[in-house]
């Protein structure tokens, strides 16, 4: 056994690898002298690998020079995965030694691995910046050698590398590699705003170019905003949402839309002055119904959030009324309480029920009715209620004020129950003033209600009068 050992440990080719792997060039170069075609004898065992991928793997220069200089073809010898020591060293972002292969040959650079890898997408997943400004500088060809679809900008936003994608536009001479889609159809702006990269976006958006055709569709026909929309809400979410929208990137339906009018017909000089007078002032009245108009994602949100509340609040107030249940069953023998032969006060029954039982019906009743009405609101939530149709949020919300109207005079039911009859009257006084406020709160909000009604009324109106305008214009023009 122990003889087996030592003739394994004087195995010039074993002890070939151990010098690659402690970058030995004095074990080299005597293994060298006793055999002078020891490296060219590599090719013929069975080992996947040259001492020369292990070197630049390890990142020995010396010993990488070295090996160059005896045996300059195994700079083109593969492993069992394709790759070349080009591979291995500009992954783990061995400069030096890249620049030493790059001297035998410049070619290794557009050479792909079992996965269809080039040296330089190596180095942009790995964000290796020195390493991609000598294979650039080596062969400009494999800044546009894809991968499954993706360019190497596409693989510096995917991993998150701004560093090397900025040194990567330095490079280029046409901007247009910068809006190409991926098999997705998805450019670097899409794939920074889903992955929600903030200060890339803002780099993004730097750049004219990217910045001319920001409104871009995806495979999906889904802009930069859309593909956001889909994300997870967060801070974040909305930092980068307001960045796109003040950059001018809309969502696809508004785009489709905002094309599906004809230019229109040239104006004489005092005609275009009057228009343009008629828009300043649409865009005023515009911006003043903006802040009336619903916010979709959030509207559902809150409705759901305040359905919940009110639900358990509702549910509360029923299991435990004011004033408590009884403990036991109780008969007042003496005749002086609610509770009698004739009618046994329960266990677990109410006990102002017994006390003032219209008042209590009065208040379990509103109670009820505010529970069930939050209690449907919730299983429309979930049970898909299109909540993208703002006529059905609007219902929803309408479902919620009677909620909370149903929950005012339940609450302002349960404090008469349970105040002293000597302040009762100014407790109602006081309630009443309540009331009369919180009407005046819903009577706005009824206002308001109105005011957006007629806004979509009248977009709905003037859209399809613009429809047809253009529909007549078309077929005059047409019958021309």
């Amino acid at each position: 056994m122990e003889l087996v050992r030592n003739n394994y440990r004087e195995d010039p080719t074993v002890l070939l690898y151990e010098a690659a792997i402690s970058g030995c060039v004095t074990t080299l170069n005597t293994l060298i002298q006793k055999d002078r075609l020891i490296l060219n004898k590599v090719s013929l065992t069975s080992l996947t690998e040259t001492p020369l991928h292990i070197s630049a793997l390890l990142g020995h220069l010396d010993f990488t020079i070295a090996i160059l200089e005896k045996c300059p073809k195994m700079v083109f010898e593969q492993d069992s995965l394709l790759r070349l020591p080009l591979h291995l060293a500009s992954a783990e972002g061995h400069t030096q030694i890249i620049k030493a292969l790059l001297l035998q040959d410049k070619t290794a650079c557009l050479a792909r691995d079992e996965d269809g890898r080039i040296p330089l997408h190596l180095a942009a997943m790995r964000g290796r910046v020195e390493v991609i400004q000598e294979l650039v500088r080596a062969s400009s060809e494999s800044t546009f050698e894809a991968l499954d679809g993706d360019t190497v900008f596409h693989l510096c936003i995917k991993y998150n590398h701004l560093e090397a994608f900025k040194l990567l536009v330095t490079f280029i001479n046409g901007d247009e590699i910068l809006n190409i889609g991926n098999q997705d159809g998805n450019s670097i702006l899409h794939l920074a705003a889903m992955l929600k990269q903030l200060e890339t976006l803002r780099y993004l958006l730097s750049l004219p170019t990217v910045k001319v055709k920001a409104n871009a569709l995806n495979g999906m026909g889904l802009t930069a905003l859309d593909l956001l929309d889909q994300c997870p809400r967060d801070f974040k979410s909305l930092q980068i949402q307001d960045i796109l929208i003040k950059a001018g990137i809309r969502i696809a339906a508004e785009l489709i839309s905002s094309n599906n009018t004809l230019p229109p017909e040239p104006q004489q000089p005092r005609a275009i002055a009057l228009a343009s007078t008629a828009e300043m002032k649409r865009s005023r009245f515009e911006k003043c119904m903006k802040h009336l108009q619903y916010n979709l994602e959030e509207t559902r949100g809150a409705l759901m959030i305040v359905a919940t509340v009110i639900a358990t609040m509702t549910f509360q107030a029923a299991m435990n009324p004011p004033g408590g249940v009884w403990q036991q069953d109780f008969v007042d023998v003496s005749g002086g309480s609610a509770c009698n032969k004739s009618n046994i006060c329960e266990a677990g029954t109410s006990v102002l029920a017994y006390a003032y039982p219209d008042r209590y019906i009065y208040y379990i009743t509103s109670n009820s009715i505010a529970f069930a009405a939050s209690f449907t609101v919730i299983a429309l939530i979930v049970g898909g209620f299109p909540l993208k149709n703002k006529f059905c949020v609007w219902l929803l919300a309408q479902a919620i004020k009677i909620t909370l109207l149903f929950l005012l005079v339940s609450y302002v039911t349960g404090m008469l129950i349970v105040t002293p009859s000597r302040y009762r009257e100014k407790m109602a006084n006081m309630d009443s003033k309540v009331i009369g406020v919180s009407a005046l709160v819903i009577s706005f909000s009824d206002i308001i209600e109105l005011i957006r009604f007629a806004v979509w009324t009248v977009k709905k109106l003037r859209k399809f009068w613009h429809k047809m305008k253009n529909e007549n214009r078309a077929e005059e023009r047409h019958a021309v």
